[in-house]
């Protein structure tokens, strides 16, 4: 529910002031202009008058009765009006570092606002309690009584400090008599941290003249005689006489004692520090003990809990970050290493320091405790943070994809960073960036790391482009884990009978059999509702023990995040302990594993292990298929998987945010960050925020897979496509040259030729209709290089918006950072804004081949599809098994609409060839193959590890990219 402009009065407690307190009075707590809505956990009821969701936490230690009264007092002023009041003990005898971890749980914990701690005078274990006390986090030190909540009183920063309860108490009883404290003569007797400390700075930052003064202080009545305003807090019974009391002042008597009182049915009397029976005939007001200061103070508590509330929804709200952005020292023209003529990225990545990575996350609203350090530089961020922002509003969602590309590829990451560098740095406005994680392959290979480029860079690029936080390692290990899982179970059951199969699946343990809860489910899935072992037939103990896979049907690789092509096949089971159990197999490289895609797909750590478990390796000898789940290692999967779930917070050369998570294949997969990343970061960023997230390879792969697949499965809708083109690109479709990845660019890509680039400009036409075809508005980013002229980028811009472009801009972020991006970052806000009517291409409950001729004719412009006597046969199999309502990856080249890599602009008249179809049942989705498709690059002649090394003094990374 959204509150604005309101005034909401809730009941805290209610003081009587006898004799000169002429009436009874409510202390209200006035919730003005508090957009309640946006941390869902607190709430104002407006039946009730009661908020919810404020929590309160009394933490005490020990069992002293004047202890549980006190707190029992609090407690229930907290319940009148709606505040959760949690009342955590520990014993007497706890340790300091006991309580301290303690306190340091609750400071963690963002559903609770407010701690008290209460110690023990006699505790068992000697206990620092300065040392306690100042452990508590100050903006839930409701209290007001760590050494940053008092310095700040002590120097008058009443604004932005929690007061201690009895002094603001004993200042608001003073308000309510109508006596003004500027000017008047205050005397303050006690000098605690607790109460006459913070009473003095109090008095005197409201313009009073203060002296504080003790047991000790010499001729107590003279001073006293002269208060116009008398606090008394020194602990002493009934300490300052009626006598002293100057006719008409204020006397707040903070005091409770206890002396003898035989009338008394437990033999005392509580009485104050000041003599009440003589003092209240010379004083203008005087406060009752007990019933003055103390129900005053719960007040204050109560109000400090509700402000320190208050001040967690003004900090985590959806609004503007308050974020410090990096100036780049931009170097013109882009040249300054010697004898090379150019910039290296790594030195231009080097030549802006990355913020603390703490700083940064604390800067986008993340909360200490959602946030695990990786270095200074790096984090990963807890999915609970997904749960704590359920209820805010999302940002607008843009997804950055590209014309068809040269093998030298556009810039799409590059463009992806600048356009959150101009539009959080220079356009004042949330941005986040979603990248893919590069494989260490490409990286060591030819194509070098995926940072971005130039000045729009993810920094630190060396630890960007290696290991990370080991996301990649862990997805290699669990993927080998089930390799190896496969050959073993085939072995076994090769080798066994079905009762010493049984007998080892399910061994003896003190005595008797037990299946663990994974064999239960298999059982389950079986159909057989027995959990006893010994109850087995001999039939089910058959069906439960033989997965009976087909070797030949395995479609399960082991992986390894290096480019290596001598393992593109290889027989393994050569040793003579494999007893001649040979079959040919092949290695992927890590990122083309279904688990790479499974991580960018899921959506929770319960939905990543319902996905690992639904993983289809094999096909068993009669038809049905064999899972992880059924080879009884979905769950160690999971485990291996945990961490690498959470994605990773870097930041971008200019200091905007970036998730860097999940690095699927563009081909066999759907080349996308992950759903997780880009849900976080929405609502990080705030209705008025942007999330730009990059789709791999051009938009008739990358693209058409993040509508098709991710969105499916995300449920969230894009405002805007942002398709990066560029002149060189353009040309080669016009019918230039070709274009190879290490060798010099012919002189058509170099000089103007406007005849070529708009005979080219035909696949820009096409991809800009793929993107409309999803209804989504789309804007062309022409990235511009140093040989492109303005005729030749005006020339693209103006045949862009004729194909139907929102808007078309040229950009120059690689040189210009963000700065360089402004023109492209004001065309995606408008864009956002525009009319959209998001729609798949097509439904999932079509047949197969429906769906793969749809994808066919529609994005790439084929005649039709021609499906192969393999691709028919799995066609046939994935239907019967239940797998005909997945999604289409399709598997064919980026470097062509067709699947021919040779014919360049818009191909015509082809029939698109379907040589197999493989699944990707957990990941959920069937993947046709359109054409050979490589899974393991190889090594060029020259790879990019020559120029790679180590200073060995500076421990930098030298020639990386």
């Amino acid at each position: 529910m959204l509150f604005s402009k309101a005034t909401y009065n809730v009941k805290v407690t209610i003081i009587t002031c006898l004799e000169s307190f002429t009436h009874l009075y409510t202390w209200v707590i006035l919730l003005e202009n508090w957009n309640l809505s946006v941390v869902p956990q607190i709430s104002f009821h407006s039946d009730t008058g009661r908020l919810r969701g404020v929590t309160l936490a009394v933490f005490q230690v020990g069992d002293r009765e004047d202890s549980n009264l006190y707190i029992s007092v609090k407690l229930k002023a907290a319940a009148e009006i709606g505040i959760n009041a949690n009342h955590l003990r520990l014993p007497k005898s706890a340790t300091e570092d006991e309580v301290l971890r303690s306190i340091m749980v609750v400071n963690e914990n963002p559903a609770i606002h407010g701690l008290i701690v209460q110690l023990p005078l006699d505790s068992v274990n000697r206990i620092d309690t300065e040392k306690v006390t100042n452990a508590v986090a100050p903006e839930k030190d409701v209290d007001g009584l760590t050494s940053i909540n008092a310095g700040k009183l002590a120097r008058g920063d009443l604004g932005n400090c929690f007061i201690p309860c009895t002094p603001n108490g004993c200042m608001e009883l003073i308000r309510q008599t109508g006596v003004s404290v500027a000017g008047k003569k205050a005397v303050v007797i006690g000098r605690s941290k607790i109460v006459g400390a913070p009473m003095h700075d109090l008095l005197l930052w409201n313009h009073a003249t203060v002296t504080t003064c003790h047991s000790k202080t010499v001729d107590l009545a003279a001073e006293v005689s002269m208060a116009d305003i008398l606090v008394v807090g020194a602990g002493k019974a009934e300490m300052v006489k009626g006598e002293w009391v100057k006719q008409g002042a204020v006397v707040i008597d903070c005091g409770i004692n206890h002396i003898p009182d035989s009338t008394k049915s437990n033999g005392k009397r509580v009485v104050g520090d000041v003599h009440y029976a003589s003092a209240r005939e010379r004083a203008g007001f005087i406060t009752p003990v007990p019933g003055g200061v103390g129900p005053m103070t719960v007040a204050m508590l109560m109000q400090n809990t509700v402000q320190s509330a208050k001040r967690f929804l003004q900090m985590h709200q959806g609004g503007k970050w308050n974020i410090s952005y990096t100036k780049l020292n931009l170097q013109t023209p882009v040249a300054v290493i010697p004898d090379l003529g150019f910039l290296w990225d790594i030195v231009i990545s080097r030549s802006c320091p990355p913020k603390p990575i703490d700083q940064l996350a604390r800067e986008v609203g993340l909360l200490s405790d959602e946030v695990e350090m990786y270095g200074k530089t790096k984090a990963k961020v807890q999915l609970s943070v997904i749960k704590r922002l359920e209820g805010h509003s999302d940002g607008k969602y843009v997804v950055v994809t590209g014309i068809t590309p040269t093998p030298l590829g556009e810039g799409k990451s590059t463009t992806t960073v600048g356009l959150v560098q101009a539009m959080g740095a220079h356009l004042n406005l949330n941005a986040f960036a979603c990248v893919r994680q590069p494989s260490q392959g490409p990286t060591f290979g030819i194509k070098g790391g995926a940072a971005g480029g130039g000045y729009s860079q993810v920094i630190p690029m060396e630890e960007f482009n290696l290991h990370l936080t080991g996301d990649i390692h862990a997805i290699t290990a669990a993927n080998n884990l089930v390799a190896a899982a496969i050959d073993a179970r085939v072995f076994h059951e090769a080798t066994q009978s079905d009762k010493a199969l049984f007998s080892r699946l399910v061994p003896l343990s003190g005595g008797q059999r037990k299946f663990s809860p994974i064999q239960l489910n298999r059982l389950k899935r079986l159909g057989i509702e027995k959990v006893d072992p010994n109850t087995l037939t001999e039939e089910e103990v058959t069906r439960f023990v033989r997965l009976d896979i087909d070797p030949e049907s395995i479609t399960w690789q082991r992986v390894m995040d290096t480019n290596d092509r001598f393992l593109r096949k290889l027989t393994i089971g050569q040793s003579s302990t494999e007893k001649g159990f040979t079959r040919t197999t092949q290695f992927d490289i890590s990122v083309a594993s279904e688990i790479m895609a499974v991580l960018a797909l899921t959506s929770s750590l319960e939905d990543m292990r319902s996905r690992l478990a639904r993983m289809v390796v094999a096909t068993s000898r009669s038809g049905k298929p064999i899972t992880t789940e059924d080879l009884g290692v979905s769950g160690a999967l999971t485990v291996l998987m945990r961490d690498a779930i959470k994605p990773n917070l870097m930041q971008t050369l200019e200091g905007t945010p970036v998730f860097v998570h999940a690095g699927p294949f563009a081909n066999i997969a759907h080349g996308n960050s992950s759903i997780l990343a880009d849900k976080i970061a929405l609502k990080l960023v705030g209705p008025d925020g942007f999330v730009v997230t990059e789709a791999g390879f051009g938009a008739d792969i990358g693209m058409e897979k993040f509508f098709n697949i991710k969105c499916r499965y995300s449920g969230l809708r894009p405002h805007v496509v942002v398709l990066v083109a560029t002149v060189r690109a353009l040309k080669m479709h016009g019918g230039g040259p070709t274009v190879t990845a290490g060798l010099t660019l012919p002189k058509e890509y170099t000089e103007e030729n406007l005849e070529l680039l708009e005979k080219g400009c035909c696949n820009l036409r096409k991809q800009v209709q793929n993107a409309m075809a999803f209804g989504v508005p789309v804007v062309v980013a022409v990235n511009a290089f140093k040989t492109d002229t303005d005729a030749e980028l005006d020339l693209v811009c103006r045949l862009a918006k004729s194909a139907g472009a929102f808007d078309a801009v040229h950009c120059s972020h690689w040189a210009k950072g963000g700065a360089g991006a402004v023109a492209l970052g004001q065309a995606v806000q408008k864009a956002a804004e525009a009319p959209s009517d998001f729609k798949f291409l097509y439904d999932v409950e079509l047949p197969i081949v429906d769906k793969i001729r749809i994808i066919a004719q529609k994005i790439y412009g084929a005649d039709d599809v021609e499906l192969l006597p393999e691709a028919q046969h799995k066609v046939e199999l994935y239907t019967k098994q239940g797998f005909g309502n997945l999604p289409i990856c399709m598997a064919k080249t980026h470097l062509s609409l067709s699947h021919d890599s040779e014919k360049k602009g818009v191909p015509t008249g082809f029939i698109l060839p379907i040589r197999d179809i493989r699944a990707s049942v957990g990941a959920g989705f069937l993947y046709p193959l359109v054409g050979t498709m490589s899974t393991m690059p190889g090594l060029p002649t020259r790879p990019c590890f020559y120029d790679i090394d180590l200073d060995p003094e500076t421990e930098q990374v030298d020639g990386l990219f």
